[in-house]
């Protein structure tokens, strides 16, 4: 119904202000017709009635203001209760003032100012209120009174007083809860809101910690790097003919290798990595490249691959964040493996659900609870410092997508990631889905 105020409280309180306004016309309305048409009372029936045509006439203005998008402010919400306080009072004047039963909906305005304004608001409202009520037991215009059959007369009037009373208590009782209940979703809403955003500010300082962290770190590591890198080669030179050492020397140049290179962008992209830096790949090209990678980095690691998705693939943006995020991931299940690590990934045309389980002793209580954290590790002192998978946590929530991880029912910790897809322009043909398995060893 309107489009805007979804991340304003006061916003959503003059929404429903305006809802609960158009009820009382509405409510209005129906008992001018039971009065006018079943109980037949000689009231200035014009008089009320252009009090009511005004009262809608501006709730029709109110509806169209909820449609602009400058914010609300407490005056404007102060002002509108003042124009259902005047307009209260009005029909109260025309309708017995004070002897009208339904002198009490003046509450309702005073808790609506108590939940939503500050407290000076809210006195002005209980001073303004209390002012009308004092001058409606002096001024007012009288109801009609027939003066024909004075006992039952008197009685009919009782009872009407009495029915009064107890249609004012329904109204008020049920429009003050829906009001308050709303207030405290709203409340709620306003505290996780703001509880997410602390959250978000300190785990982006930590981020910003580990950047720098990893700038200066990056730069001591360059020299040793290279010299490991020296020393392999005169190493590989002196044995040539040993077959197996010339194999492990290889493992271990490819190894520096990476290191290096993952030193270098890590030195060229450090504070400027940006989702639109990347480029966009298909998703089963994205996931390829990075499971070879992965194999070059853990040569040693045993792992079944299935995918399952439509055919021509949807894209991914591949950014290096991306990409290093899912290689956190897979050490981590590498790490935790004993004998072979399971990949399934499955795509359809706007959502990737990547699946990597290991078959190792599964999650503690307390591993279940703070997985995630930073530098919180379940590995062995020196084998790991915990903060990959924080890392790996927060750069796949910038990509609008989110990281799961649980106990596996057949055993093992599983690490379940989604990851929002671009959708290509497919052509007259409709997209296929295939799958396929690989396994390496």
């Amino acid at each position: 119904m309107f489009n805007i105020f979804h991340q304003s409280p006061l916003g959503k309180n003059l929404q429903r202000l305006f809802l609960l306004r158009s009820i009382a016309i509405v409510v209005e309305c129906i008992l001018f017709s039971l009065v006018y048409s079943v109980i037949e009372l000689d009231v200035p029936w014009t008089e009320m009635t252009i009090v009511v045509v005004i009262l809608t006439i501006f709730n029709f203005f109110t509806w169209i203001r909820l449609h602009h998008t400058f914010p609300v402010s407490n005056p404007e919400l102060f002002a509108q209760l003042l124009v259902d306080i005047f307009a209260l009072t009005a029909l109260l004047y025309f309708s017995g003032g004070s002897t009208n039963p339904f002198i009490s909906l003046y509450l309702l305005p005073l808790t609506i100012a108590a939940a939503i304004l500050p407290w000076r608001y809210t006195w002005a409202i209980a001073g303004i209120t209390i002012t009308c009520y004092t001058i409606l037991l002096f001024e007012y215009i009288p109801l009609p009174h027939d003066h024909s059959d004075d006992h039952s007369t008197h009685a009919m009037e009782f009872n009407l007083h009495v029915s009064g009373m107890w249609l004012t208590f329904v109204l008020s009782t049920v429009l003050i809860a829906w009001f308050v209940v709303k207030m405290s979703v709203s409340i709620r809403e306003r505290d996780n809101d703001l509880a997410q955003a602390r959250e978000q500010a300190l785990r982006n300082e930590q981020i910003i910690a580990l950047g720098t962290l990893a700038a200066g770190a990056a730069h001591e590591l360059g020299t040793p790097l290279s010299t490991m890198a020296v020393i392999a080669g005169e190493l590989q030179q002196e044995y040539p003919k040993n077959e197996e050492f010339q194999n492990n020397i290889s493992i271990l140049r490819s190894q520096i290798a990476h290191c290096k290179q993952t030193l270098t962008q890590l030195l060229a992209n450090a504070g400027q990595a940006r989702t639109e830096d990347g480029n966009s790949q298909s998703v089963d090209y994205f996931l390829t490249q990075v499971l070879d990678k992965w194999q070059l980095i853990r040569p040693s690691t045993k792992f079944s691959y299935q995918w399952h998705g439509v055919q021509p693939a949807p894209l991914i943006m591949n950014t290096q964040l991306l990409s290093q995020s899912i290689l956190n991931l897979l050490n981590n299940a590498a790490d935790a493996s004993i004998d072979q690590v399971r990949i399934k990934s499955h795509w359809d045309q706007h959502t990737l659900d990547l699946e990597i389980h290991d078959d190792g002793k599964g999650l503690t209580g307390e591993a279940a609870q703070r997985a995630g954290e930073a530098f919180f590790t379940t590995k062995a002192p020196g084998q790991g410092f915990g903060i990959g998978l924080f890392l790996a946590n927060a750069n796949i929530e910038r990509f609008g997508g989110n990281v799961r991880l649980f106990n596996h029912p057949e055993g093992g910790a599983c690490i379940h990631v989604t990851l929002p897809l671009i959708s290509p322009n497919y052509l007259t043909t409709p997209p296929l889905v295939q799958k396929k398995d690989e396994s390496h060893e």
